[in-house]
């Protein structure tokens, strides 16, 4: 993109009207003329009138304000191409991502265009950064999935964790332990579940397209031994949670970041930094230490995790071959056992859901216990993020203060690539104003850890 042709629209948000859109466009609406990188959104979709009553529910009880609505189509080039020509930045928020997303990320990359998902499917992510960072180095776009609850909590409490660790304290693992909890039953979007059912039915695909990959990434220098894997069901006491492992993309995504990182041990350089931020960004990456890390889905109750199995088991069962899968989506609220529904939730039960990110830590109170290949941890680190619902609240926070990060600190930014959010938001503003937006991240505890 050229860095003098003006934009009609500083950012477009394309399926505006989706379940997860709406409330992308209900919060982006907070921050429209009210900040000085945002003057100018439009909305995109197939349906203008389903975009026009969007505009209606989500400015209320204010008037709609007059913003373009703009016909576009994934299935259709031409148009996303249009839209590239007209934005700085699209916000895509129509998935899943592997049947919809490629289109999208094709003309931002060829047009210079940045680009910005809510996606949480790691085969797309990956498939997305194959195939498409090299031309989008080239073009100058900045290409970032997975600005949402999938993964950006994930990644900037990984790093928050991590930064706990000082001086001659190295940490060896972080697990993450994600537990939602809402006064009233809470039901999941139907395209969440969807994604995850297509996720187990090719999951085969994303391992062959690893091993196909003509480079393996750089790994980072991990202080101790690997840890082992455990029990299947975690009971940890000191947080109150049953867990087991959520095949989520989070693990993935950090892995990218810590690989990029190995790479580039001071970050990535932005397009046209200040001496100012150069040496910002790499005061912070000097003080992130690598660790393996890992994500577990807890629960209050042993009854809850056997819940979480068995719905696991179904997708499992059933995702693996066409029949099993028409019956998965046909019948979403029976096999989630109610946790999903195609009509999804009501606002009410958006307004009572909440999530606690806990992470865990553990490593070395020195540098030379950790040299010792046998030695067992002796420091544990607590940490935890929390906020509101996760789907329709927490991830329109994060994907537009991403988006107004990136509007507003553009040449502190790298200036064009596929990367993950953590590799380039890390050392940015986005955890402050996180926290200014109902999101925290705190220090829960700090102990040795007895033998």
């Amino acid at each position: 993109m050229e860095p003098n042709v003006t934009k009609k629209f500083d950012l477009i948000i394309l399926g505006a009207s989706g379940f997860t859109g709406k409330y992308v466009l209900k919060q982006a609406l907070k921050f429209l003329n009210q900040s000085s990188s945002l003057n100018s959104i439009a909305i995109a979709g197939r349906n203008p009138t389903k975009l026009a009553q969007t505009l209606q529910w989500a400015s209320k009880p204010n008037p709609p304000p007059t913003l373009p609505i703009l016909t576009a189509d994934t299935t259709d080039p031409t148009s996303l191409r249009s839209l590239c020509s007209q934005t700085r930045l699209i916000l895509n928020c129509v998935g899943p991502f592997r049947l919809h997303g490629e289109p999208v990320v094709a003309a931002c990359a060829d047009s210079g265009c940045d680009y910005l998902d809510i996606c949480g499917e790691p085969e797309f992510m990956e498939r997305t950064e194959g195939n498409y960072h090299e031309r989008a180095v080239e073009s100058g776009s900045l290409v970032i999935s997975a600005c949402g609850f999938d993964s950006v909590p994930a990644e900037l409490g990984f790093l928050f964790n991590s930064v706990q660790w000082v001086g001659s304290e190295v940490v060896n693992r972080v697990e993450a332990y994600v537990s939602l909890e809402s006064e009233k039953r809470m039901v999941g979007n139907f395209a969440t579940y969807e994604s995850a059912v297509l996720g187990v039915a090719n999951a085969h695909n994303l391992q062959a397209f690893r091993r196909s990959r003509p480079r393996r990434r750089p790994r980072p220098q991990i202080p101790g031994p690997p840890p082992s894997k455990g029990e299947t069901i975690e009971h940890q006491k000191k947080i109150g949670l049953w867990s087991v492992v959520l095949p989520s993309a989070d693990a993935s995504v950090v892995r990218r970041t810590l690989s990029t990182l190995t790479e580039n041990p001071n970050g990535l350089p932005g397009s046209n930094e200040s001496s100012e931020t150069v040496a910002k960004r790499e005061a912070f990456w000097s003080s992130v230490k690598p660790a393996h890390f890992g994500v577990k889905i807890g629960e209050k109750s042993l009854l809850g995790i056997l819940r979480i199995i068995m719905v696991g088991v179904f997708i499992g069962l059933l995702g693996n071959n066409s029949f099993g899968r028409r019956l998965l989506l046909k019948f979403p609220s029976l096999f989630s056992l109610g946790w999903f529904k195609k009509n999804g939730p009501t606002e009410e039960e958006v307004e009572s859901a909440s999530f606690k990110m806990w992470f865990v830590g553990r490593g070395y109170s020195n540098e030379s216990l950790a040299s010792q290949g046998s030695t067992k941890p002796d420091l544990e680190i607590v940490t935890r993020v929390t906020g509101p619902e996760i789907g329709y609240v927490a991830t329109p926070i994060i994907i537009v203060q991403c988006a107004l990060i990136l509007l507003s600190q553009r040449n502190n930014l790298p200036k064009g690539g596929v990367y993950p959010p953590g590799i380039v938001f890390g050392p940015t503003d986005l955890q402050q104003r996180l926290q200014q937006n109902g999101i925290s991240f705190d220090v829960v505890s700090k102990s040795t850890i007895s033998s």
